[in-house]
């Protein structure tokens, strides 16, 4: 199989892309990025067969505080038309559905910590091999309204709308299947003021002693991976 390249857009440098990155490698696909946080360029599309857009603190709805937003966004839609692989996890999946019409909020609740997800219709989906999944990792208090024509792959109880995929090959996942130790723990250091014992926030002790649970997580994003790579 001839190399992918996959471009990945960052936010915020605690929030890396964890085991895309170690799938990336293992495979043999060449990775580049743009970290918006230190004003890099975006590369030009003809040059990229992935986009893979991270998460971070700031919302989908800042292009009027944060200047690059917009530019993000409309790349992030040249990419879509362009028919490349387009891959948003926590705030990347919010970018997407505003890219794509869709309404971004605050969400009623806070989801911070290890919590299931549970297939909407009760199916087997892109996530959903098998009926349930143990517990994953959120950091979100923003969501978003399901795209037209977007198919709902996942919701919890804390948040309707976890995860979509649009036609073939973009996916938003609200919450973080890439979640290595290190980025945990770097979370959980740059982002500990948001834990605030709401419903749906877990002690940052708890959250830590959960780390059992990685390993599952990242499974399951390399068969999310995998099934995009074999398209």
């Amino acid at each position: 199989m001839t190399p992918l390249k996959i471009h990945y857009l960052q936010h915020v440098d605690f929030e890396s892309p964890g085991c895309i990155e170690q799938w990336a490698i293992e495979k043999g696909h060449k990775l580049s990025s743009t970290k918006l946080y230190l004003n890099e360029s975006f590369p030009e599309l003809a040059v990229i067969d992935w986009l893979i857009i991270m998460g971070g603190p700031m919302s989908a709805n800042d292009s009027n505080a944060i200047r690059w937003i917009n530019a993000e966004k409309e790349f992030i839609s040249k990419a879509i038309n362009a028919g490349k692989t387009v891959i948003g996890i926590c705030l990347g999946a919010q970018l997407i559905a505003s890219v794509l019409g869709a309404a971004v909020y605050a969400n009623p609740h806070k989801e911070i910590g290890w919590f299931p997800v549970y297939s909407p219709d009760n199916a087997t989906n892109l996530l959903f091999q098998e009926k349930n999944l143990p517990p994953v990792f959120h950091w979100h208090g923003e969501t978003f309204d399901l795209p037209a024509e977007a198919l709902l792959l996942a919701s919890s109880e804390g948040c309707s709308n976890q995860a979509f995929l649009c036609g073939n090959k973009v996916l938003g996942l609200q919450f973080h299947f890439e979640v290595t130790l290190d980025t945990l723990q770097q979370m959980l250091t740059f982002g500990k003021e948001d834990i605030d014992g709401s419903r749906y926030t877990q002690p940052a002790e708890y959250i830590l002693e959960q780390q059992s649970l990685i390993a599952e997580s990242n499974r399951r994003m390399y068969t999310i991976l995998n099934h995009f790579e074999s398209l």
